[in-house]
């Protein structure tokens, strides 16, 4: 039976044309973290294919939890050099429109935008210039959350979609934490 009390259930998303993460928060506690891996270019030709998939995985969202509050991680808006092309660029932030506009069509949520850099503040992450955000992200995670099983390569590195999961992780506890105080005050 529910409760009287309205639950606070937030979904933390972090989006990227390759593999999305994706994190359910309720009341404070991870009820779900997963990674949807879109990667295979036989099955995702396109990024409407990926779009596609990854909206199929937003509705099992949908009907298994009443989402209340959405986050998403910011993409990025500049170069760094070393890193992602200005075509990339662009196609992560239509990949990212897209899965924003889903969201909003299906939750009827207006999804919130929330730098990868403010969003580990929220979520109480430390990240000291020259650190590794990803390391340090997978860390908290690991010393935070010993329930959430985290696969490794034979090489003894994270699997790939781990970090994204965990990114997720982090955007859903920022999202939370945003409600929470928002509600309080």
């Amino acid at each position: 039976m529910i409760s009287s009390k309205e639950c606070r259930t937030t979904l933390g998303l972090d989006i990227s044309t390759s593999i999305t993460g994706a994190t359910v928060i309720q009341d404070g506690k991870i009820i779900k973290t997963t990674f949807w891996d879109t990667r295979n270019k036989n099955k995702f030709e396109t990024i409407y294919d990926k779009a596609k998939f990854v909206k199929t995985q937003l509705e099992d969202l949908a009907f298994d939890y009443k989402i209340s509050s959405i986050y998403i991680e910011q993409s990025l808006h500049s170069f760094r050099s070393g890193f992602s092309s200005a075509q990339t660029l662009s196609t992560l932030s239509r990949f990212n429109g897209i899965i924003s506009w889903i969201c909003w069509d299906l939750f009827g949520i207006q999804p919130e935008m929330i730098a990868a850099t403010s969003a580990r503040k929220q979520a109480g992450v430390p990240i000291k210039r020259g650190d590794n955000a990803k390391e340090k992200v997978l860390d908290f995670v690991l010393d935070s959350f010993p329930q959430i099983e985290i696969q490794y390569t034979k090489q003894g590195n994270p699997k790939p979609g781990t970090l994204d999961m965990c990114d997720s992780i982090i955007i859903a506890l920022a999202g939370d934490n945003i409600v929470r105080q928002a509600k309080t005050s």
